[in-house]
């Protein structure tokens, strides 16, 4: 999916239409708190001070969402805005 660099789109901290520039902030895999406290408990089993660790279940992948950073260029804000719902092609910069 193609996006302009540059868009017209609502911006809500000045509350007004103004142009913004895109960047693409679709990410895929976010690590996990190292620590939490489930993720101590892991390291814990796997250290083997109890029994046998469960595995992750199996589910179904489900497509990330495409997002974008949109800056306002009149109030320089930072807000993200979702693009196409589910992902089938990620999306890109217009060159």
């Amino acid at each position: 999916m193609i996006v302009p660099k540059t868009m017209n789109t609502f911006c809500p901290s000045c509350r007004k239409y103004a142009e913004h520039k895109v960047k693409v902030s679709t990410t895929k895999i976010k690590p996990g708190r190292t620590l939490a406290w489930g993720t101590r408990r892991h390291a814990r089993k796997l250290a083997g001070v109890h029994g046998k660790v469960k595995g992750k279940a199996k589910v179904k992948k489900q497509g990330i969402r495409n997002k974008i950073m949109l800056e306002c260029l009149s109030c320089k804000k930072k807000h993200e805005q979702v693009i196409s719902g589910r992902m089938k092609k990620k999306a890109e910069l217009a060159r």
